[in-house]
């Protein structure tokens, strides 16, 4: 889960290429930032922002950026994927974090169980008044909670976001959503959902959604099953109870899906094999139950217009042999401008890190890439 648990340091098995160039599809581009994400647009067109300093708004789309206004403690901006803010239809701002004041995680190996005290949870805070002042920050999710890929607001006005969770007996991770309906003053939690699984990143993880065209939510589940796990949800997030596998390949690696203004799905995410090769799975017992593949080399983006029934070809946005891109953010920062910035993207494993931030207009993309 990112940097969360750093054991997977030890026992990523990378296919060991040589030091090798980043590719880049010639059809991205490349976006002038000082700053990481997670962004929102804010009512006037500003882009926001929230780190461990605080909320900061930028007039230029992202080159610079104005004195943090305080928010909240315990944030790791080292961690992508572990907060986001959102902007309501009221303009309120929402912003959900993991909280790592008092983190802990411990691994028994004897037992391959984790331990009783682990503990990252989950905080949510809001303000009322464009970012100036933030109030009922509060904890919405106890226990061991890791990375998760989405804070949308639906067409109702209900707020949601996705989660993971440990538990125990086999140890391993399942999901859920959080809502709100009141502008994130007070926060719900849907079914749990469990599709078994046995080590330290086995099971259903760092989950993702997006709304549908009907109102249903489609949420997408990293799992070490050769592909993405979906979950259907016909009361915006409330209770989970179509539950089956989804058809797209992937890796043990979490994808960013997203719901453009024009209706079309897109899904940016590490593919299960590299194009043109098979990436040889790893046999890590304390991680995954049965071999998995954690190819990151390639992140590649898919998009739908059917509501995630069919996918288009896949198509790689940058490759980086013998290192990762992956724990994508998506934003569509204008009606078919999408921003994509990959939260991890080290040359070699976890070493030597230059970030990577693209944008596409989404139509010419497709265009150029078909």
């Amino acid at each position: 889960m990112g940097k969360i648990n750093l054991l997977i340091t030890v026992a990523f098995l990378f296919t060991w290429t040589l030091y090798a160039e980043r590719w880049i599809n010639p059809a991205v581009e490349m976006l002038e930032l000082t700053h990481k994400p997670p962004f929102a647009t804010l009512s006037n067109g500003d882009l926001a922002t929230i780190d461990a300093e605080g909320f900061r708004i930028s007039k230029d789309d992202g080159k610079t950026w104005s004195n943090p206004v305080p928010v909240c403690k315990g944030l790791d901006p080292e961690e992508p994927a572990s907060f986001y803010l959102l902007k309501t239809k009221n303009n309120t701002l929402v912003f959900v974090y993991l909280n790592f004041t008092g983190k802990k995680f411990d691994w028994d190996e004897k037992k391959k169980e984790p331990g009783e005290n682990c503990k990252l949870e989950v905080w949510a805070i809001r303000s009322v008044d464009e970012g100036k002042t933030w109030i009922d920050n509060q904890c919405i999710l106890e226990g061991y909670n890791t990375n998760f890929f989405a804070l949308i607001q639906t067409r109702s006005g209900r707020i949601v976001a996705p989660f993971d969770h440990i538990t125990r007996n086999p140890g391993r991770f399942m999901v859920c959503s959080l809502y709100s309906d009141d502008e994130g003053k007070t926060w719900q939690k849907s079914n749990w959902i469990d599709i078994g699984g046995h080590g330290h990143h086995d099971g259903a993880l760092e989950p993702t959604l997006a709304e549908l065209s009907d109102g249903r939510l489609l949420m997408l589940i990293r799992t070490s099953l050769d592909q993405f796990w979906q979950a259907i949800s016909e009361n915006e997030g409330k209770y989970w109870r179509t539950i089956q596998p989804s058809g797209i390949p992937a890796s043990n690696s979490p994808g960013y899906l997203l719901r453009l203004t024009s209706g079309k799905l897109v899904l940016v995410y590490n593919q299960l094999n590299p194009e043109g090769r098979t990436f040889n799975k790893s046999n890590m017992p304390q991680h995954t139950e049965f071999p998995s593949s954690w190819h990151r080399e390639e992140l590649s983006i898919i998009f739908s217009d059917d509501d995630g029934k069919t996918w288009t070809k896949p198509v790689v946005l940058a490759r980086q042999p013998g290192g990762q891109l992956s724990y994508p953010f998506l934003m569509e920062r204008r009606p078919g401008e999408l921003w994509i910035i990959p939260g991890f993207t080290f040359r070699k494993m976890w070493e030597d890190p230059l970030p990577l931030p693209m944008k596409i207009n989404v139509d010419e993309f497709i265009s150029k890439t078909k």
